[in-house]
């Protein structure tokens, strides 16, 4: 099996051999080079043509976001953001996603020396991304059309939708969520992301949608219009007093090597929603969501996995496929229109 090659990109020299170090300790990564600024970037990309770039957001000369940008529009590549951990540098980030990278890791303060903590976040997505479709960034037209969402009028009473996703996914979730109508039923969202950028992306899709997103807060209530994002960091279950959903929002070991978790998530939709539930498993490396699907189908909700085509990484869909937990199997473009009509 071939080595995964990665080029480094940051201004920080520390940052540089910190990265390098962590990447070389799975046996299936070369760092083949480092770079301080796109300048230099750009030269190596061509020269050495790695698989992945990792990619700093705050640099000297030209920003990561800048020259993400012009790399996509030049010489797509899979591309991880690392990004420092300020809220910030989370929104800065977050458009990072929108101009075509795949994946952010939360770095950690570098005078500390702590890049452990990000071990194995950073090469499981080192590693996503490089099996990762790349796609070029929806235009302002692309973007224009997705905007409208659907005139369906759907029966909402006490239904629940739940949707999962990592790599990729941030993309998928805007085209699904920006075409859902005011009176959608209440929305639960995983994406595998660090926290504070959920923060930002929760906003992100606040200012995009007709429903209302937010990052979801302990005890925030699931109800008509409103959509909540698991804050990255933290597991979220739904609960159920009555005919009322809530959320809660908790600490726990990572499952599936995730916090937040898919799983969780869709096995509390499973206990608390049964039948009063659709389930959605979108774009990511990795089974994470794929058990607690079947789980929810058994309970008797409706459940959708997008397809290999549309998909940037098709593994979360793929394992739950095949253990025969997708009742349905779609382009991203065709979910948010079949999840109403299976309401």
């Amino acid at each position: 099996m071939a080595k995964i090659t990665v080029l480094v990109v940051d201004d920080s020299a520390i940052a540089r051999k910190a990265l390098k170090e962590i990447l070389e300790t799975d046996r299936n990564i070369e760092v083949v080079g480092s770079a301080p600024d796109p300048f230099i970037a750009r030269d190596k990309i061509l020269a050495l043509k790695p698989n992945v770039v990792t990619l700093d957001v705050e640099m000297p000369r030209m920003d990561g976001v800048t020259f993400l940008h012009k790399l996509m529009k030049h010489y797509p590549i899979p591309v991880v953001m690392v990004s420092s951990l300020t809220q910030k540098g989370a929104e800065t980030t977050l458009a990072s996603l929108e101009a075509g990278a795949l994946e952010i890791v939360a770095k950690p303060v570098v005078e500390k020396h702590n890049f452990s903590a990000i071990a194995v976040e950073l090469i499981d997505k080192i590693k996503a991304a490089a099996r990762a479709k790349i796609k070029p960034p929806p235009s302002a037209a692309d973007l224009k059309k997705r905007r409208k969402p659907l005139t369906s009028m759907v029966a909402t009473t006490n239904k629940i939708v739940a949707i999962g996703a990592s790599t990729g996914g941030t993309e998928a979730l805007k085209d699904i969520l920006m075409k859902m109508p005011p009176n959608s039923p209440g929305i639960l969202v995983v994406q595998h992301m660090p926290e504070l950028f959920t923060t930002a992306f929760a906003k992100r899709l606040n200012e995009l949608c007709e429903i209302t997103v937010k990052e979801a807060a302990n005890g925030d209530s699931v109800t008509n219009g409103k959509c909540l994002i698991a804050p990255g960091a933290l597991h979220m279950v739904l609960r159920r007093s009555g005919s009322l959903y809530f959320v809660e929002v908790k600490e726990g070991p990572p499952v599936n090597r995730h916090r937040p978790s898919v799983d969780v998530l869709f096995n509390s939709v499973a206990r608390n929603a049964g039948a009063n539930a659709v389930g959605v498993i979108l774009t990511g490396m990795g089974a994470d969501g794929s058990q607690g699907m079947l789980n929810m189908k058994n309970e008797g909700a409706k459940t959708i996995a997008q397809d290999e085509a549309s998909s940037v990484v098709f593994g979360m869909p793929k394992e739950a496929i095949k253990l025969g937990a997708a009742d349905k199997v779609l382009h991203v473009d065709r979910i948010a229109e079949n999840i109403l009509k299976m309401l």
